[in-house]
This record gives C-alpha cells, sequence and structure tokens, in this order.
C-alpha cells in the first residue's frame, strides 16, 4: 500500500515563502510522476505542480507559475514544492498525489491521472 504524507504547510504572510514535503512509501517512488493539488474552501480540488518521473520535466498551473518550483528526491522517496511570493488567493489545503501507473506520460494536470493522495496540509496566506 502507497502512502503520502505531506509536511510544511502553515500560517505565512503575504510576499513569503513555504516549502511543502511529501514522503512517500514504497521502493519504486522513482518510477512515479508526482504532483500537486490545492483545495481551498468551497472550491474544487486545482492541479498545482507535477514533476515526471525522471525529474525531467515539470509542470505549472499558470496561477504559480514563477512562484512555485517542484522538485524531487528519489534517493529520499521525497517530493517538494517550493513557494514564493505567497499570495492569499494561494490559501488552501495541499495535496500530493502519485501517478496511477509507472513512467506515466500524459496529462499530468488532472486529478485522474493520480492514484494515491495524502492527507493534505494547509496553507495559509495572510494579507
Amino acid at each position: 500500500q502507497v502512502q503520502l504524507v505531506e509536511s510544511g504547510g502553515g500560517l505565512v504572510q503575504a510576499g513569503g515563502s513555504l516549502r511543502l514535503s511529501c514522503a512517500a512509501s514504497g521502493r519504486t517512488f522513482s518510477n512515479y510522476a508526482m504532483g500537486w493539488f490545492r483545495q481551498a474552501p468551497g472550491k474544487e480540488r486545482v492541479f498545482v505542480a507535477a514533476i515526471t518521473w525522471s525529474g525531467a520535466m515539470t509542470y505549472y498551473a499558470d496561477s504559480v507559475k514563477g512562484r512555485f518550483t517542484v522538485s524531487r528526491d528519489n534517493a529520499k522517496n521525497t517530493v517538494y514544492l517550493q513557494m514564493n511570493s505567497l499570495k492569499p488567493e494561494d490559501t488552501a489545503v495541499y495535496y500530493c498525489a502519485r501517478a496511477n501507473s509507472g513512467y506515466y506520460s500524459g496529462d499530468y494536470y488532472s486529478a485522474g491521472s493520480y492514484a494515491y493522495w495524502g492527507q493534505g496540509t494547509q496553507v495559509t496566506v495572510s494579507s
């Protein structure tokens, strides 16, 4: 069973930074693309960022491009989301997710491409 555990959320002022981490169980972490999604109160879960299994390619929502950076450390079975220049509209619960299949190459922006999800970590940005 795959388990994903996010950490690093918290309360930060607008313009500040946070780094989220997502630790994954299992020996084949390096075979899977990973994604980050977020869900604000009363809204649907939306795509934030993704990284391919090799780490060679990254993808971002337009709303975070240039401010957020996704990375991975396969030796530590961990994926990161560095968030800079945070805005109040970034306030949400952030979830990491693992792709449906190994060596996945497809629609990284769709929640349906991911089979396993973490429990989420709250990020609150004050104005």
